[in-house]
């Protein structure tokens, strides 16, 4: 699994394509061969995607083989002063080898587009070389732009003798579904097929409160337990509270100071009456508490509040440019996903394409009629 770049839901995908091939084949396997946001567990690098998708179908699978190298800060100027690509392409084999034992398919999600991992000699482009893989291009919707950026990744797998078998869709806007036979016919002229195609799903793209709360580097006052809650609008809270409260709704997150009481109650009340004006939960900023009554009377109310150190802009600011993930247990999101790709991927010609010999595809480049 490619993508064109950051953020085009190669992950998304994995996740739904995992459940749907689980349920045509006896045992599914995965693997990240390079990760660049990972944790430590048990003083080893682990990628975030390989402990959510372990997490979420139990991987018969060690956890480190299913994220063999971790590219940590400085990663690439100690590969290029002291490291030796040959060692960590062996240790990419040595992984995938124990991941792939006794699985009647493996899917191997990438790092961005083809070219990333090129400074140390693992591009997705290379993995999938090494480990004899085809490979399915995720792009975002449209008809220039992804026919353009799937072609600079087509003629990089192509240089390393990789077949592309096709390419995934994602993010579409519903108001120009009607554009897709021409991403179709576009992709056709490459000679890859239209494998899937997903509209845009905004409630996939809501942080939760635990998302926003990381965040921000805040901490939960109240609510810890509904930390899964989603987040689809953020309000800052300038204005008096009997204003405020006409924006309030489903998915509302009110950022405000500790110290206006007014909101604090407004937002509190709401949450405890009415239920058209209420919130998702509660930001407070710079630091500052409320006093010892309002305190307890938010504790009373069940909202979420959380208090952070950064001031209302900054907080703002910060959630608008959060990248979304998929949180391990956060199971009606991916039920929603599995849901998406099982009605949206064509499932059964992915198996059939990846079971077949590489056939060098005979590309017709028409004439740009311009």
């Amino acid at each position: 699994m490619a993508a064109t770049r950051q953020d085009d839901g190669k992950t998304t995908t994995s996740i739904g394509l995992f459940a749907s091939l689980q349920s045509r084949l006896k045992s599914i396997g995965y693997i990240k061969p390079v990760g660049q946001r990972f944790v430590e567990i048990e003083g080893q690098k682990i990628d975030e995607d390989s402990i959510l998708i372990n997490e979420t179908y139990r991987v018969r699978s060690p956890l480190r083989a299913m994220s063999p190298i971790a590219v940590e800060p400085k990663f690439t100027r100690h590969f290029l002063d002291h490291g030796h690509a040959s060692d960590m392409q062996a240790r990419v084999q040595e992984a995938f080898d124990e991941v792939a034992w006794e699985k009647d398919f493996v899917i191997i999600e990438g790092t961005g587009h083809a070219g990333v991992g090129s400074v140390f000699d693992l591009s997705n482009a290379m993995v999938a070389k090494l480990l004899k893989s085809k490979v399915i291009i995720v792009s975002q919707g449209g008809i220039g732009r992804p026919i353009d950026e799937i072609a600079m990744n087509l003629s990089l797998f192509e240089k390393h003798g990789v077949e592309v078998i096709g390419a995934i869709i994602n993010k579409i806007d519903p108001d120009k579904l009607d554009l897709l036979p021409y991403t179709k016919r576009g992709l056709a002229r490459m000679g890859l097929s239209l494998l899937g195609a997903m509209t845009i799903n905004y409630e996939l793209r809501m942080p939760t409160l635990n998302q926003v709360c990381l965040q921000v580097q805040g901490e939960f006052l109240t609510g810890a337990d509904h930390k899964r809650r989603r987040v689809g609008k953020v309000i800052v809270g300038t204005m008096a509270s009997h204003n405020a409260k006409q924006f309030f709704s489903r998915h509302g997150l009110l950022i405000t100071s500790g110290d206006r009481d007014d909101l604090i109650m407004a937002a509190g009340q709401a949450h405890m009456g009415d239920k058209k004006h209420q919130l998702t939960g509660v930001i407070l900023t710079d630091n500052i508490l409320p006093d010892p009554g309002v305190t307890q009377f938010i504790r009373d109310s069940g909202l979420p509040f959380i208090l952070c150190a950064c001031d209302s802009y900054t907080a703002a600011s910060t959630i608008n440019r959060m990248i979304v993930k998929t949180e391990s247990g956060d199971k009606e999101k991916i039920s929603m996903i599995q849901e998406m790709v099982e009605k949206n991927v064509e499932i059964d010609k992915i198996i059939q394409a990846s079971q077949m010999p590489y056939q060098q595809p005979l590309l017709n480049f028409e004439s740009l009629d311009i």
